[in-house]
């Protein structure tokens, strides 16, 4: 049985000994892959993998950390979020255990609640994704639940003072991919509304522009939801050639976590021009098939 992934999100970039305090509640208890942190979007984004159990013991202690170390009414950052671990997902590696990623998110979001008395919002993208719950910010949040439009699917019905409320669910593995601009901020934001699926762009990527002062550039950030349908080097594409139309350049692209190796062999492919190259081509991948 392969283990269940989570890429739990906390609303901290810049204070070093909160993410490490983050990272220490997680190691004893699941195995952490990859840490990364981004100071203009003041968010650390963990990858852990493990059992349900596992998973739920280190989610449950990095929330609470977060709950004593962040506080969301001092908080600045380029990044929407409505809690100090704003967003929590569980992930199947493979399509057949979304049921058990399911019950784990369930499983976590219980204990959430009832240990921590946060407020636990499940979505289910992309009909409900962290964006339903974000806009507006947390006023706008709290609105919603005081008026009764909107009711957590755990725990009190009322945002934390600090650290907000927890979105947490099961979800398709995804990549969090952003692309650097030299240009104006209005330039980022006409470009991710060209490339997002709302706007008629890329089936499944979700895009926002957003400014990082403390880099010096503005970014398209994405999240790609379906890799097969839309391959990160036609997105890049696409981005540079709008961007270049409006007087902006590419100065590169980031990865946020970890990605399927399918995807990057997709990509490697387009790039060498190696007709039919995909995820079979790749050796290791085929050792792992058996």
């Amino acid at each position: 049985m392969l283990p269940l992934e989570s890429v739990p999100n906390f609303s901290e970039g810049r204070d070093a000994a909160t993410i490490a305090a983050l990272g220490a509640a997680i190691r004893p208890r699941a195995r952490l892959l990859d840490v990364h942190a981004d100071e203009d979007h003041n968010r650390s984004v963990f990858t852990l993998v493990g059992s349900e159990e596992e998973l739920a013991g280190a989610l449950v202690a990095a929330v609470q950390v977060a709950l004593d170390r962040i506080d969301l009414g001092r908080h600045q950052g380029a990044h929407p979020r409505i809690g100090a671990a704003d967003v929590v997902p569980i992930v199947p590696l493979r399509p057949g255990d979304m049921d058990r990623a399911r019950a784990t998110a369930a499983l976590v979001g219980g204990r959430i609640a009832d240990e921590l008395g946060l407020p636990v919002f499940v979505y289910s993208p992309p009909e409900r994704g962290p964006a339903f719950y974000r806009r507006g910010g947390t006023a706008e949040l709290q609105r919603r639940l005081d008026a009764g439009e909107l009711v957590p699917d755990f725990g009190p019905p009322r945002l934390h003072e600090s650290a907000g409320g927890v979105i947490l669910g099961a979800r398709h593995p995804l990549i969090a991919f952003n692309v650097n601009l030299r240009g104006e901020l209005s330039v980022a934001r006409e470009v991710a509304a060209l490339v997002r699926e709302k706007g008629g762009g890329f089936p499944g990527v979700r895009a926002l522009g957003l400014d990082l002062p403390r880099a010096g550039f503005v970014q398209v950030s994405m999240n790609v939801e379906d890799w097969e349908a839309a391959a990160l080097h036609d997105i890049v594409a696409r981005i540079e050639h709008e961007a270049s139309a409006r007087g902006a350049e590419v100065v590169g692209s980031e990865l946020v976590g970890l990605m399927p190796a399918g995807a990057a062999a997709a990509a490697a492919g387009a790039a060498l021009r190696i007709d039919g190259f995909d995820q079979s081509h790749v050796l290791e991948l085929r050792l792992l098939d058996g």
